[in-house]
């Protein structure tokens, strides 16, 4: 407002070209403005925007727990265990296959003692009728039972050695050499006897046979065997004692 506006306003009086310099005043204003360019409304300049995209974090994965150590003990029963049913199916496929058909073995023969061979001519009754067995028959008369029947069988065993083995002069039989003689009534068994050829000794079987008088031989059957060893001879009485000319 001008001074002198005010100065009057001041003193209290009223100046009538005022309201008309308001006015005018105003129509500037107007025109001034009505002849301004658009003005636009300043706006802030826009940040410098960053596009932000919402990555969703895959699903961590749950670490699995590290497998159980098994203690030692029980992996050897786990393996025994194993081991074993493997064992029993392998046994129960083995039962139900059929069995291959082994070779028969014969068994080793054990040679037994010589067959016992049946004399087809008994010699001792001829033998005790010559003229040379006269002090034979005398040694005989004074035995009786079954010490005669056994000297009556030892007398046809020598008969039978000299005619089965011409040459071999047989001269002695001891029938308890081995093994003990058995002499049951009428008959006359021996397994471990021998007799004296050429001063050298040999095993004998027989089996005799007397007639109720003690008289005769019935029934002879006899097994040559091998020569007795030497170092056994003193164990048994067995002796070369010297008797007539063998050689």
């Amino acid at each position: 407002m001008p001074m002198e506006h005010a100065g009057l306003l001041q003193r209290g009086k009223f100046d009538p070209a005022l309201p008309a310099s308001l006015f005018l005043h105003l129509a500037i204003i107007v025109i001034l403005l009505a002849f301004l360019p658009d003005v636009q409304p300043v706006h802030a300049p826009p940040e410098d925007s960053v596009d932000v995209e919402v990555v969703t974090p895959p699903p961590t994965a749950v670490p699995s727990p590290p497998p159980a150590v098994q203690p030692l003990q029980d992996r050897r029963d786990d393996n025994a265990n194993a081991a074993a049913e493997e064992a029993s199916a392998q046994s129960q496929t083995a039962s139900r296959e059929p069995l291959p058909s082994l070779p028969v073995v014969p068994k080793p023969v054990i040679p037994g003692p010589p067959q016992l061979t049946q004399a087809n001519e008994l010699f001792s009754a001829k033998t005790l009728a010559s003229p040379r067995s006269r002090q034979a028959l005398k040694m005989l008369a004074t035995l009786s039972g079954g010490e005669r029947n056994l000297q009556l069988c030892n007398l046809e065993a020598l008969e039978q050695i000299n005619r089965s083995r011409p040459g071999s002069k047989a001269d002695l039989v001891a029938p308890y050499a081995m093994k003990p003689e058995r002499v049951s009534g009428s008959s006359v068994e021996v397994e471990g006897g021998a007799f004296r050829s050429k001063r050298n000794w040999f095993s004998i079987r027989f089996h005799c046979e007397v007639d109720p008088a003690g008289k005769a031989v019935t029934a002879f059957a006899y097994a040559i065997g091998d020569a007795i060893p030497k170092d056994l001879w003193q164990e048994h009485n067995l002796v070369a004692e010297d008797g007539e000319d063998d050689q």
